[in-house]
C-alpha cells in the first residue's frame, strides 16, 4: 500500500489517498481517537467511481470518525479510470432497455451486471483489508457498510474479520446471492428507501428474509433513492458504535 496524498478535513479527521497495485482508495483516520482503531469499509453504488461518490463517502467517514472509527473505500472495478469490459457495457445497455420499455429486467441481465463485478471486487476488499490492518493505526473489529449490496453479502460470507455489515438495499440482486444470504450469520443493518425507483422492493424484502443473522434490522423510509433521511443514518452509526467498539 502506498499513500499518495494526505490532508486533514474540518473535524480533523485524517484523509489519505492510497493505491495498492492497480486498486485506488481512501482511509480516513479519526484525529484524536486512541489507536487502533476500529474499521468500516464503505462500500458504494457501482458504476459512479470515486469522484462522484466523494461527498457522500466523506461525510459518511467523518460520522464514523466521530465516533472513533475509521474508514476506508476503494475504486470498484470498471468505475473511474478503470477499463469496461465489452459484457459489462452490453449489460447496461440490456438494463436500460428493459427499464425504459417497462419490461422484467431478467435474472441473466442481473447475473450478467453483477456477478463479476462481485468476483472482481471482493477479493480486491480482502487485499485491502489485508493492507489496512497491516498499519499500526488500524486495529479492528471491521465492518461493511453501503452498497452494492451483493458484494456486501459475498463480502460477509467469505470474510471473516467482518464481524457486522450495515446494507443499502438499492440494487437489483441475483439469485446466487439468496443462497449466499442464507449463510450470512453477523449483525446486519439493512437501509431501505420504500419508493426507490431504481429498487425492485419484494427482491429487497426477499433477501431480507433469507439472511440468517440472529440479529438482523430492517430500516424502511419512505422516499426515493436520494431521499433517505438524515436520522438513518445516525442509526447506522449507533449500530456500527455497538458491534465495533
Amino acid at each position: 500500500m502506498q499513500f499518495t496524498s494526505e490532508k486533514r478535513l474540518d473535524d480533523d479527521t485524517l484523509e489519505r489517498e492510497f493505491t495498492l497495485g492497480e486498486i485506488s482508495g481512501i482511509l480516513w483516520t479519526p484525529g484524536s481517537a486512541a489507536t487502533p482503531t476500529p474499521l468500516i469499509l464503505l462500500g458504494q453504488p457501482g458504476g459512479l467511481g470515486l469522484r462522484k461518490m466523494y461527498p457522500r463517502l466523506a461525510a459518511r467517514a467523518k460520522a464514523a470518525a466521530a465516533e472513533g472509527i475509521a474508514t476506508a473505500t476503494i475504486e470498484l472495478p470498471e468505475t473511474g479510470d478503470r477499463p469496461v469490459s465489452a459484457a459489462s457495457k452490453q449489460a447496461r445497455t440490456d438494463l436500460r432497455a428493459a427499464l425504459q420499455a417497462g419490461e422484467p429486467v431478467t435474472d441473466d441481465i442481473i447475473d450478467r451486471l453483477t456477478l463479476p463485478l462481485v468476483d472482481q471486487s471482493v477479493p480486491e476488499w480482502q487485499a485491502t483489508l489485508d493492507a489496512l490492518l497491516e498499519l499500526p493505526e488500524i486495529g479492528g473489529p471491521v465492518g461493511f457498510a453501503g452498497g452494492v449490496i451483493a458484494i456486501g453479502v459475498r463480502l460477509a460470507v467469505v470474510e471473516p474479520r467482518i464481524v457486522a455489515a450495515g446494507l443499502f438495499a438499492g440494487s437489483y440482486v441475483p439469485r446466487s446471492t439468496f443462497e449466499e444470504a442464507r449463510r450470512v450469520t453477523i449483525p446486519l443493518h439493512v437501509l431501505l428507501q420504500w419508493d426507490d425507483e431504481g429498487n425492485d422492493r419484494q427482491m429487497a424484502l426477499d433477501l431480507f428474509d433469507a439472511f440468517a443473522s440472529k440479529e438482523k434490522t430492517l430500516l424502511a423510509n419512505m422516499g426515493g433513492h436520494t431521499g433517505v433521511p438524515q436520522h438513518a443514518g445516525e442509526d447506522g452509526n449507533r449500530f456500527f458504535a455497538r458491534h465495533l467498539k
